[in-house]
C-alpha cells in the first residue's frame, strides 16, 4: 500500500500548466500552483519540472505519480449501444463487465488513433424497460447499455506520457479538462434539467450538454481564444504577445491604452466579433443535435471567455441568454480531484451510483483502468 498522503493533479492547457496536491489524510486546504506562457512554440517539459519541483516543496513529499488533466481540438464522444441475452436469467457482474468490454473493442477497433478517457453509461434497458440506474437485483432475459466514449487523440496522449515519463512520473489517470470542469460546475450550482457548458479555452471551445445527471452531447470546435488574440494582432498591427495582453486587460485598457494608433472601442470591436463568432458556431452545434433543446442553458467558461465577464456579455450580439462562470485555479483543479474520486467509487461511469453488491463497481474500475 502506499505511504503517499498526497493526491496529484495537474491540467495541461494550451497557455498554461495548473496543479493541485491534495491531502487524502487531512481536511487542510490543498496546494496550488500554475505556470503561465504564451508562445506558439513552448517546451513543456522544464515547466512541468518547476510544477512539480514547486508542490513537492510544498507538501514536503516526493512526486512520482499524478492525474493528467488534458483537452484538445480534437476531443470526440462517440455513443454506442451494446445488448446481450441473459441466458441465466439473472443479471451478474460479468455480464456487465461483457457489454462493456465489446463495446471498448468496437471503439479501439475503428478509431485506432484514439485513446478511451471516459466510459459513461448513460441508459440500462433491461427487457424493454430504462434504467438510469443499475438494480441491485433483478431477474432479466435481455440487457442493454447506452455508452458515451469520450476519446483523446492518441498522439497527444502519448506525448504526455513520454514528456512524464523522462521526469520518472507515472500517470494514474488521464481526464478530459472541460468533461471534468463541466461536471465539477454542475454539482456544484445544483443545476438541473437542460445546461450546456461552453468552455472557450486557447484554441478550442468545447461544448457539453447534460440533462440532469446524463451527457447528452459533446463537441468540440477548433477555434478558440487564440483566434481572438490574432484577430487583434493582425488588425491593430501590433505583436501577438501585445495583442494577448490587451485582449486579457479590457477592464484595465477601460481608460486609455498605450497605442495611439486604435482606440479602445475598436480593440473590443475586434474581439466581440470573434467572440459573437464563436457562440454562433456553439449554438448551431448544439442545434444540429437532435437531444439538445433549443432552450438549453449556456454558461461560458474558460480562458476565452474572460473577456466578457458580467461587464461585458452584454455588448455582443448573440440571441440566446448566456452566463458567465468565472473559475479559479482551485476550481480547476478541483474538478480533476472530485471526477477521480467517483471513479474510484464508480469505476469508469459517472451516472450510476447504486452497486449490485459491494465492490462491483470498484472492480470495474481495476478492470478497465
Amino acid at each position: 500500500m502506499s505511504d503517499k498522503k498526497f493526491q496529484i493533479i495537474i491540467d495541461c492547457g494550451s497557455s498554461k500548466i495548473r496543479a493541485g496536491a491534495f491531502n487524502e489524510e487531512s481536511k487542510n486546504n490543498p496546494f496550488f500552483i500554475e505556470s503561465n506562457f504564451y508562445t506558439e512554440q513552448f517546451n513543456l517539459k522544464p515547466d512541468i519540472q518547476k510544477v512539480i519541483a514547486s508542490l513537492e516543496k510544498s507538501s514536503n513529499e516526493f512526486i512520482d505519480n499524478i492525474n493528467l488533466m488534458i483537452d484538445s481540438s480534437k476531443t470526440i464522444s462517440i455513443a454506442i449501444s451494446v445488448f446481450k441475452k441473459i441466458e441465466e436469467l439473472k443479471l451478474r457482474q460479468d455480464d456487465i463487465i461483457f457489454l462493456i468490454q465489446e463495446a471498448k473493442q468496437q471503439i479501439k477497433k475503428y478509431y485506432s488513433d484514439y485513446n478511451i478517457a471516459h466510459i459513461i453509461i448513460n441508459n440500462y434497458k433491461i427487457d424493454n424497460v430504462d434504467y438510469s440506474e443499475l438494480p441491485d437485483e433483478i431477474d432479466c432475459q435481455f440487457i442493454s447499455l447506452d455508452i458515451i466514449f469520450i476519446c483523446l487523440p492518441s498522439e497527444l496522449v502519448f506525448r504526455f506520457k513520454n514528456i512524464f515519463s523522462e521526469l520518472n512520473i507515472s500517470i494514474n489517470q488521464i481526464i478530459c479538462s472541460s468533461y471534468a470542469k463541466s461536471i465539477n460546475y454542475k454539482n456544484n450550482l445544483n443545476l438541473t434539467g437542460e445546461v450546456s457548458f461552453i468552455d472557450i479555452a486557447f484554441k478550442k471551445t468545447s461544448i457539453i450538454s447534460f440533462y440532469n445527471d446524463k451527457l447528452i452531447f459533446l463537441d468540440v470546435l477548433p477555434i478558440g481564444g487564440n483566434h481572438i488574440t490574432k484577430d487583434i494582432s493582425l488588425l491593430l498591427k501590433i505583436d501577438i504577445n501585445e495583442a494577448e495582453k490587451l485582449k486579457l486587460n479590457f477592464e484595465k485598457n477601460n481608460e486609455h491604452t498605450d497605442n495611439p494608433n486604435f482606440s479602445l472601442e475598436m480593440l473590443q470591436k475586434i474581439a466581440f466579433a470573434r467572440t459573437e463568432e464563436i457562440l454562433e458556431l456553439c449554438d448551431k452545434s448544439l442545434v444540429s443535435n437532435a437531444k439538445v433543446k433549443t432552450q438549453s442553458k449556456m454558461i461560458l467558461m474558460g480562458e476565452g471567455s474572460k473577456i466578457l465577464d458580467n461587464k461585458f456579455k452584454d455588448k455582443i450580439s448573440f440571441s440566446k441568454d448566456i452566463d458567465f462562470l468565472e473559475e479559479t485555479l482551485g476550481d480547476v483543479c478541483q474538478s480533476g480531484y472530485k471526477l477521480r474520486k467517483m471513479y474510484d467509487k464508480q469505476e469508469v461511469v459517472v451516472v450510476p451510483k447504486k452497486q449490485i453488491k459491494q465492490g462491483f463497481f470498484e472492480k470495474l474500475f481495476h478492470f478497465f483502468k
